[in-house]
Parts: structure tokens; sequence; C-alpha cells
């Protein structure tokens, strides 16, 4: 049985203009699968019922590994790397406040009730009015983790945007499936009852 090539083995065997291009193409697929990912957790936050299964943590750390096999050849930029990473702690942070939120809150709802009932004094009012904060915590959780969703979606397709530009790759070959408007440097097209992006290489590098 013939054995199966690794994909280093595979564009070594090419001349040093294809190896480049290659992998760059390679890294190219990997970076629209990862925006398109980051991009419906945003969406799913917006409560919009997404049908998309891609894990765009588990995509990066994918990439991440490819990129080391690879050695010399890696397109990743280590910089992009350590954003995503102090983003990924950030989320893990948000969203453990927003639960400690909610239980500081149920706490003191319980609380109230308890010495209600043990004093007969209205306690319970107390904690009610409390009740309202946790629309706010969620309020809170909801625009921080829209912007860091937004943020890590933007440096990704501003990777793709570099990458394409520097290797010569056609921007139309490397379209992205969708579900927000406000993104820098894409043109977005609907398709059917979806929407896809470009990335754009001139100097417009603007979706509207």
């Amino acid at each position: 049985m013939e054995r199966v090539k690794d994909s280093v083995e595979v564009v070594m065997e090419l001349d040093e203009r294809e190896v480049y291009s290659h992998i760059a193409h390679e890294s190219a697929e990997d970076l629209i699968r990862i925006i398109s990912s980051i991009d419906a957790e945003r969406a799913k936050l917006r409560g919009e019922i997404i049908y998309y299964h891609d894990d765009w943590d588990e995509l990066i750390r994918e990439r991440v590994a490819k990129g080391k096999r690879h050695t010399a050849f890696d397109f990743y930029n280590p910089f992009l790397l350590d954003i995503w990473e102090a983003k990924v702690n950030e989320i893990k942070r948000t969203k453990r406040l927003e639960k400690a939120w909610y239980v500081l809150l149920g706490s003191a709802v319980a609380v109230t009730a308890l010495l209600s009932v043990k004093t007969r004094v209205p306690y319970i009012l107390i904690g009610l009015a409390l009740t309202p904060l946790a629309l706010r915590a969620r309020e809170y959780t909801y625009s921080r983790l829209d912007l860091i969703y937004y943020e890590l979606a933007q440096f990704f397709i501003d990777e793709l945007r570099s990458i394409t530009t520097k290797h010569s790759l056609k921007a139309d070959r490397y379209r992205f499936k969708i579900f927000s408007r406000d993104y820098f440097g894409v043109k977005i097209k609907q398709i059917g009852t979806g929407l896809f992006a470009v990335v754009q290489t001139g100097k417009s590098g603007d979706n509207r």
C-alpha cells in the first residue's frame, strides 16, 4: 500500500513559489472557517438560530498545530495568536462574572425570602428589588462578548487580507459565510437566504 504523504512532503516537491502559494492557500482556507465560526457565535449571542457547527477555538488550535508542523513555512502571525489567547481568556472571565452575578442575586432573594418567613417582615421585597440587576448583568455580558467576537473576527479578516494580498491569491476563491454586516475590509453578497463575504484587497477596504 502506498504511503500517504504529509502535506509538507507534498509541497516540498514543488518549486519555492508554489510551496509558499500552497501553504498560503491552506492558511486562507483555515481562516475563512475560523471567521465564519466566530461570527456564528456572535449571531447566536444575538439570539439568532444558527446551524453552524465549527468550533472556532478548536479550529484555531488545529491551525496552530499545523503551523508548528510546517515550521519555517508557518503563515500565522504570532501577534494574532497572542490576541486570540487573550480574547479567549476574556470570554471565559466575562462568562464567569455573569454566572457569579446570578448566583449572588439568587442567594440574596433566597436569604430575604427566608428572613421574611422567619420574621414575618417582607424582606423578600428587598431581594425582589435586586432582580433587575440580573438584566443589567445580561446586557453587560452581551455587550462585552459581542465586542470580543467582533474584534476576533476582524483580526482574522485582516490576516486573511494580508495573506491573499502578499501571495497574490484570488480573494473570490475564499468566500466565507457571514452573519453580520459591520466588518470592515469585506465585500458582502446575499446569496439565496445567506450572507457571504470576500476580503477586499484594494485601498477601499470597506464593505459599505
